[in-house]
């Protein structure tokens, strides 16, 4: 397929794609760039997936951004300092920020931003990421009733004034999550959760949306206000929802999209040998898991939690059906990690025969076994690689010990909606860092972190081993009560850790920019189309 093609009105994908090969280099460059998730909403304090970072990621820009190696720079703002204590940050906004709609973005935005995501009534599920500031977790948790207590405040439309309650060491790097996002607050309370359709929005990033059909594609084109716009090379990114990896595939074998984020683990081998240039693997810095909902009994018994973990053979499921270089997971924290060392397991080399037999005794305790066995949903959201994952461990657990795990798949967004609503006995999930820190990962364990607890699981050590890590400024301490805090968490498997994410990538050579990186952020701002 030629790289530089119209977007025409009212022809079907095959004209345009034939046309797209006539075209001339002065025509409009377009991106068709595969999704594996329908969005829930374009808002950044609506969202909490992967797959919608990469639609909302490319429409805004935080105070800092994100190179094409995912490292942070500069965004929004062209400065900060930070004080002496680590507790206050001052930004010094660009003087050519500017919303779409020709708008100043100043540092009011940002303050109104920081309060409206801790709102309890915006009900974000991100919002928890955000207390290292001072006073957010007071107003979000509701315990104080005034955003004044928020310690983010415009000192004038280009200052802006962040103070924390602890020294925060990865607070620069988080601040390049859309969490940090900036919303427009004139439109906001003018059109309130309307906002975010294609006729009110106005975006400050690299581009803005012009248009969304449901369950199939989001089209944005290049933000002439934005601050470089002149060195972005990409006109219009039309993202085309494709949850099924294998219709993945074959739109990409067809041309119809020059990138998809994932492929069938089963096609694999086929692509190395007939695709190789086109295939893209590496380090990744997440998690595969499943999460055990403990308000539902038996699943309230850690030793049914542990029981189930014990039996699983990861390498089986590393090795056989995925296989394409995931390392086995006896950790949440995946490799990886800065400063830290994950805290594994305690049955992590243990020989399988002697895990099983724990794990019958334990199930035997709790009143399962071949008379009375253990009958459970086992939820995933639709992939075939989930699916396959999903068959292996539930022979796994009946095998081992007689349970009877019925698969239940659904959509991305309806399954993890379910998730955070406690409507599941067991699910499949993965989380991937949103910065390169420990605490991204165990967070997910603190009871205050609400509904991306998927489990619900709650242990005031863990808690309180956590907000000991916040308060701590030396690194090596931090970590070893970061890992204290894992070790407990590993021994209640709130978690059940499968294996550790490998990027898998997609990439025609057509595409210029894309750089592999452990956070597998690939903003459309840093690539280019080739002839």
């Amino acid at each position: 397929m030629g790289s530089f093609h119209r977007t025409l009105t009212g022809l079907g994908l095959a004209a345009v794609l034939a046309i797209a090969s006539a075209v001339t280099a002065g025509a409009e460059v377009v991106f068709h760039r595969g999704n594996d998730g329908e969005p829930e909403s374009v808002d950044p304090h609506k969202v909490s997936g992967t797959w919608e970072n990469r639609v909302v990621g490319d429409m805004f820009e935080g105070l800092v951004t994100e190179n094409a190696k995912a490292e942070p720079i500069p965004g929004q703002a062209e400065s900060w300092t930070i004080s002496d204590d680590g507790l206050v940050y001052t930004f010094t906004l660009r003087e050519d920020a500017r919303w779409s709609n020709s708008e100043p973005v100043t540092a009011h935005d940002f303050e109104f931003a920081f309060k409206r995501i801790l709102a309890p009534a915006t009900a974000a599920k991100y919002a928890t990421l955000l207390y290292p500031i001072k006073g957010a977790e007071a107003y979000n948790s509701g315990a104080a009733e005034s955003a004044d207590v928020v310690g983010a405040r415009a000192l004038d439309d280009r200052t802006l004034e962040v103070i924390l309650e602890n020294p925060t060491p990865y607070f620069i790097t988080q601040l390049k999550h859309y969490t940090a996002y900036p919303v427009p607050r004139d439109l906001v309370e003018e059109h309130g959760d309307q906002w975010t359709k294609a006729e009110n929005i106005a975006s400050n990033g690299p581009y803005r949306m012009v248009e969304w059909v449901p369950n199939s594609t989001i089209t944005l084109v290049k933000n002439d206000q934005y601050h470089d716009a002149d060195n972005v090379a990409i006109d219009r990114v039309v993202f085309h929802q494709i949850e099924d990896r294998s219709e993945g595939l074959k739109r990409f074998r067809a041309g119809e999209i020059l990138m998809y984020p994932e492929f069938p683990v089963r096609q694999y081998g086929w692509l190395q040998e007939n695709m190789p240039d086109k295939v893209r693997t590496s380090p990744y810095l997440g998690i595969y898991y499943y999460t055990v909902n403990t308000l539902r009994e038996p699943f309230d018994n850690p030793a049914v939690r542990r029981a189930l973990s014990l039996v699983i053979d990861r390498a089986i499921i590393t090795d056989k059906i995925m296989g394409t270089g995931e390392v086995p997971a006896y950790s949440f924290v995946p490799l990886g990690a800065l400063n830290y060392e994950p805290a594994y397991a305690d049955f992590k080399d243990t020989p399988m025969a002697d895990r099983i037999a724990e794990a019958q005794a334990l199930m035997a305790e709790a009143g399962y076994g071949p008379d009375n066995p253990l009958r459970f949903t086992l939820s995933y959201n639709t992939s075939e690689n989930h699916r396959q994952v999903a068959i292996a461990i539930s022979a796994m657990w009946k095998q081992a010990l007689g349970v009877e795990a019925e698969l239940y798949n659904s959509e991305v967004a309806v399954h993890y909606n379910d998730l955070q609503n406690e409507n599941y006995d067991v699910g499949r999930a993965g989380w991937i860092g949103d910065y390169n820190d420990a605490q991204n990962f165990l967070f997910k364990g603190e009871s205050r972190t609400a509904k991306l607890n998927y489990p619900r699981y709650s242990n005031a050590e863990f808690d309180a081993l956590m907000r000991q890590a916040g308060e701590t400024i030396d690194l090596e301490a931090r970590a070893e009560l970061m890992h204290q805090a894992e070790a407990i968490m590993m021994a209640d498997m709130p978690y059940i850790p499968i294996y550790y994410y490998i990027s898998r990538n997609l990439v025609s050579p057509q595409l210029q920019g894309f750089e592999d990186n452990i956070e597998d952020i690939h903003r459309t701002r840093w690539m280019s189309i080739a002839e």
